[in-house]
């Protein structure tokens, strides 16, 4: 049963991660920006394949603060 969740859950995530890049891919913002938050979803990603739950939640968060057009300052 609990395979059944963990695939559940790596289900989501995926799916939440390709509209994440598609969302940052269409965003109008400076460069800059968008280069900062692919280096997040890069993170997430990578941070799926040893911890599933905790990429799901920082996923979750930056999901967010796109929703509330929060977006990291250009570096």
């Amino acid at each position: 049963m609990e395979r059944d969740s963990q695939l559940a859950l790596y289900e989501s995530v995926a799916g939440q991660l390709k509209e994440a890049h598609t969302r940052v891919r269409e965003l109008q913002v400076a460069e800059g920006v968008r280069m900062a938050l692919t280096r997040k979803l890069l993170v997430i990603t990578a941070a799926a394949k040893h911890d599933l739950p905790d990429a799901a939640r920082r996923l979750d968060r930056l999901l967010t603060d796109l929703d509330e057009g929060r977006f990291p300052e250009e570096d």
